[in-house]
């Protein structure tokens, strides 16, 4: 086991407006055979700037269409494809499906791999793992590869250009960072990179909260508007760049743990990964008894930015004792990365914690001017 420091990174990682037209010309340095991976809606929206692109560099363009959660029965089928058809380097494009499935595939085929997300709606695209879940969207398991991606690339014209709802779960996503990397530091728990956080991955997860405190409402101003502005860019690159290399080597503690646990209650399923981990987050602000005035500021804010803060809003009730006591096994189960928390963490604590959100948060929007909760209802 490693005991020392320890950072982890893409090989490369290619941000800005069009960059989406240059996958090609990084795609040939790594391979000469690309598998790409995306679903159908994903493939409409890149299909003609990604065949182009890689027309020019003189690669094949072989498309995998990909409509599943990131399985391990969908994973060995791109291992299967990959292998059958000799193809050199897996790209995952679109969601974190696809792409953490690409990844894994790649792993296990022994290729190189690339994420490029069309949307800044999580960290994962950065990082050496992939989330493994079932057939009915419940987390499974965390893989770790020994190697991040060789390329991420990602196009803020895509960015700008989708549903806003994505950037707010990025957003989630990545106010996480911090708030588990600090609490990471404080204890004795290691980090996804095989080692305790180093100064700058903890440094880089702070950095990260600093940027979406300050520019986050403005960048969703910019998706509504389909604009592609230094906000965006900004928020960006905090949700995808800064965020995964704070996470994979700052440390993830309850949050994620919360949002894993989560997807135990079926009422959740219909919800993206930012949402839940905000309610991860705000739970585990409860638990560590954080300044009243952060917690307070934490709700408005994120509330603000259109994130749920409350159990209506994932669609559980204080009342829901079952599902409550559920999700705080799930979280606190042996090895969940709850245990990195400065203090030992047991499933009563986050029961408590989460049966507590709703008086809480109702308060604070009270308190604040903010509007009433509504049962999040998943789009069509």
């Amino acid at each position: 086991m490693t005991t020392g420091f320890a950072l982890a990174s893409p090989s490369r990682y290619i941000q800005g407006k069009e960059a989406l037209a240059s996958l090609g010309e990084h795609l040939s340095r790594l391979g000469s055979s690309p598998l790409l991976v995306a679903d159908d809606t994903v493939w409409g929206i890149v299909d003609e700037t990604v065949t182009e692109s890689l027309r020019q560099e003189g690669l094949p363009v072989t498309r995998e269409a990909f409509s599943s959660f990131a399985t391990s029965e969908a994973v060995d089928a791109l291992v299967e494809t990959i292998s059958s058809e000799g193809h050199d380097v897996v790209v995952g494009i679109g969601g974190g499906s696809s792409i953490d499935a690409a990844k894994a595939a790649g792993h296990l085929a022994g290729i190189r791999w690339v994420s490029v997300p069309t949307a800044a709606s999580s960290d994962a695209p950065t990082s050496a793992l992939s989330v493994i879940y079932t057939a009915a969207g419940e987390f499974l398991e965390y893989r770790f590869f020994p190697k991040n991606p060789d390329l991420v690339l990602i196009d803020t014209r895509l960015v700008a250009d989708a549903p806003e709802r994505f950037l707010v779960a990025g957003i989630g996503d990545a106010l996480a960072t911090w708030v588990e990397a600090r609490a990471t530091a404080r204890g004795q728990g290691t980090t996804m990179a095989g080692g305790r956080p180093t100064r700058a991955g903890t440094a880089l997860a702070h950095l990260s909260w600093e940027i979406l405190w300050e520019n986050a409402l403005q960048a969703l101003d910019a998706v509504r508007a389909n604009t592609v502005t230094p906000a965006l860019e900004a928020v960006t690159e905090a949700n995808t760049l800064l965020s995964g290399l704070g996470f994979e080597s700052g440390g993830l503690a309850a949050a994620h743990a919360i949002h894993n646990g989560l997807t135990a209650a079926p009422q959740t399923h219909g919800l993206s990964h930012g949402q839940k981990v905000n309610i991860g987050t705000l739970t585990q602000l409860v638990m560590e008894g954080a300044d009243p005035e952060e917690i307070e500021d934490f709700i408005e804010f994120t509330t603000r930015v259109g994130l749920p803060t409350t159990l209506t809003e994932i669609g559980l009730t204080p009342q829901d004792t079952t599902e409550l006591r559920a999700v705080a096994e799930a979280s606190a189960a042996p090895g969940e990365t709850i245990h990195n928390m400065p203090f030992p963490v047991t499933p009563d604590l986050v029961f408590d914690a989460l049966v507590l959100l709703e008086g809480l948060s109702r308060r604070v929007r009270d308190d604040r001017g903010l509007p009433e909760p509504v049962q999040y209802t998943a789009p069509h």
